[in-house]
């Protein structure tokens, strides 16, 4: 086995990804060198779009474009790219058939119509009566959307789109609960495509207006040995502590999935590094995968950047994106806190130490090899949080990078710039496909008028019992985030489920958040596992063994959104008295749960085994969840009684583990 310093420090000098390890994809299409040149136009065409509309550059025609137009250009373009990107079977995975070419002709052509006539449409309003051309032009982008949707999401999203989109042209026909009048499908094709809220509805403009930049962010910084450096700081700080290789998991998992926002490519990207130095120190083969799935899994809704999907719920909110930010401090602090303190019980229980120091990288060294990376970081931040410049602050942060790294032996030559921009397009191309295709969801539902209907069909169903309708909407958002991205699923319920919710009674930010939080959970929930599953093809292991472990690893995150929903003082909504005690609490009680989990609790020791531990470790459990259980809000519990509750547990556990120990 390579000792982990030496494995650790010679990635410093690759290029992320660790293509290498990754298991063989058959999702994208291995560009011909004949396109590479035309994908890389098209991605530098897309930024220069974007930088000269974010900033109000006036490039072109001397002032600001037109939002509509730009929305045209940037569209347009990224929509050909996914059919560069992704092929339409694997049958075409060297190659670009006749068929995507003539694809892409006509999406120049008609994307180029619409940029053209963009003041036209809007001083029309095509988007409820356009000339035939319009008509016409509008159902092949409609058609085409779907398929790069196909691709670029897989048939989950296609089927769900085609349903929803051609939803107002049969809803005059479906059961009084979900009917609607039928509108013409000339009528609903110009809606889509022509109007604001459905291809060019939120999903879209929040990704080519602020997520953008951060997409750009995120690949300059894998690129320029982003996450090396993390990971040599994370194995820096935490790999001599007991169960160490996991604790650095943890610590450069989450760091990278808040800004790449992919739990798959989070795990292919540390988890080379991390199983295998956790493999080391004897973590089996199937907790190490675990650990990783979690870690990359958590690593999307820790701020400050946490994917795409906070900035489209602060636009569906309408609130600050750093308000978002804030409100998802606790449940990620409360979600790694419980990963860390699982670990810390396996190891003990185990008897796991950490790495040798001689054999670590020194602190010293790894920040004078990357202390720009911190630099730049704390400058996105300051942007963010300070100055509320989300718009530009990802942009500004990547100039600096990438600057900063060209006078440093990290220094990306030509190939490697050929790379970045390659890389740029694939995932500019992936989340433009997935976006517009669930857009075509919003402008069906909007144009019916029927998310409302569904929302109180909803509130009726379950007897206007919040809990039942959490539950339901813990379900739904689970199962469609197996077949979606955590942003997809997420958009989908925010239109559907959100209003149940917030007419309950439920808080719009908390109903917001646990929508996003059970949708990300398929991510390391059996059967459809994938963080867990990619993490199980770095370790060699069976998947499902892998995906099992990442549940119970995660579990408490299948707690904390309720915790939150019933008290949004979790979310920092309170006073700073209720968000101290909630937040005080629910740690303790997450330790308390965590150890429960593992069968060995901190100060106290093993919890035993057999029928007689399991007792304990359900008494002790159950302690943890009362104490971690916010007071007030919708239950309105007395702190004092839940307390009471979760003490009288614990110590009824423990004087159980005593007894059992005794009579031993």
């Amino acid at each position: 086995m390579t000792e982990p310093t030496l494995e650790v420090t010679s990635k410093t000098e690759d290029t992320p990804a660790n293509s290498s390890k990754e298991p063989k994809q058959t999702r994208y299409r291995n560009i011909p060198k004949k396109w590479q040149l035309a994908m890389a136009v098209m991605t530098a065409c897309s930024i220069f779009l974007a930088i000269n509309q974010i900033f109000n550059l006036g490039f072109f025609i001397g002032y600001v474009m037109l939002d509509s137009r730009y929305m045209y250009l940037i569209t347009g373009i990224m929509l050909c790219m996914v059919f560069v990107t992704f092929p339409a079977n694997k049958r075409s995975l060297d190659y670009i058939p006749w068929y995507d070419c003539a694809i892409m002709i006509a999406l120049t052509v008609v994307f180029s119509y619409f940029a053209l006539n963009a003041e036209r449409i809007v001083l029309e309003a095509w988007e409820y009566a356009a000339p035939d051309i319009g008509v016409f032009l509008a159902t092949i982008t409609w058609i085409i959307v779907l398929e790069a949707g196909r691709r670029a999401g897989g048939w989950p999203v296609f089927s769900i789109v085609l349903i929803f989109s051609l939803y107002p042209t049969f809803a005059a026909s479906l059961p009084n609960v979900i009917a609607a009048l039928s509108i013409p499908l000339g009528d609903v094709a110009i809606f889509h495509v022509l109007g604001e809220e459905s291809l060019f509805g939120i999903p879209m403009r929040v990704f080519v207006q602020l997520v953008f930049g951060f997409l750009i962010f995120g690949v300059s910084l894998q690129f320029t040995g982003g996450g090396p450096f993390f990971i040599n700081l994370a194995f820096a700080l935490l790999g001599h502590l007991r169960g160490g290789p996991a604790k650095v998991s943890i610590f450069s998992s989450g760091l990278m999935g808040s800004m790449s926002g992919g739990p798959i490519s989070n795990v292919l990207t540390t988890g080379p590094l991390s199983i295998p130095a956790m493999r080391r120190i004897g973590f089996t083969k199937e907790y190490a995968s675990g650990v990783e799935a979690c870690a990359s899994t958590g690593g999307v809704f820790m701020p400050p950047i946490m994917g795409a999907t906070a900035f489209v719920m602060a636009s569906f909110l309408n609130i600050s994106y750093v308000s978002v930010a804030i409100a998802a401090i606790v449940p990620s602090v409360l979600y790694f806190f419980g990963l860390f303190m699982q670990i810390d019980a396996y190891a003990a229980k185990n008897d796991l130490k950490g790495l040798p120091k001689e054999e670590l990288p020194k602190l010293r060294s790894v920040f004078k090899d990357g202390w720009y990376f911190i630099a730049v970081f704390v400058s996105l931040i300051w942007m963010l949080v300070y100055l509320q410049r989300e718009a530009v602050a990802p942009f500004y942060a990547t100039a600096l990078l990438l600057i900063i790294n060209q006078f440093t032996k990290h220094r990306l030559s030509f190939d490697k710039v050929m790379q970045l921009i390659a890389q740029m397009g694939r995932l500019l191309a992936e989340l433009a496909g997935i976006l517009a295709a669930i857009g075509l969801i919003i402008g069906g539902l909007a144009v019916t008028g029927i998310a409302g209907t569904i929302a109180n069909d909803l509130v009726y169903l379950a007897g206007e019992n919040v809990v039942v309708l959490l539950i339901m909407g813990a379900l739904t958002s689970f199962i469609l985030g197996i077949g979606m991205t955590v942003t997809a699923a997420y958009i989908f319920l925010a239109i559907v489920l959100v209003p149940a919710l917030t007419n309950s009674g439920i808080n719009p930010l908390a109903s917001h958040m646990f929508v996003m939080y059970w949708g990300m959970l398929s991510f390391i929930t059996p059967p459809v596992a994938l963080a867990a599953f990619a993490a199980a093809s770095v370790a060699n292991v069976a998947p499902m063994r892998a995906g099992f472990e990442a549940m119970r690893l995660g579990a408490i995150i299948y707690f904390v959104p309720f915790f939150f929903v019933f008290n949004p003082a979790l979310l920092l909504q309170g006073s700073i008295i209720e968000n101290l005690q909630a937040f005080t609490t629910a740690i303790f009680g997450v330790a308390i749960v965590s150890g429960a989990l593992q069968g060995y609790m901190i100060g106290v020791g093993d919890l035993g085994s057999g029928i007689k531990g399991l007792v304990i470790k359900i008494l002790v459990g159950m302690s943890g969840l009362m104490l971690a259980l916010p007071a007030g809000g919708l239950f309105g519990f007395s702190q004092i009684a839940l307390l009471a509750v979760a003490v009288g547990l614990l110590v009824s556990g423990i004087v159980a583990r005593k007894v059992l120990i005794s009579s031993q």
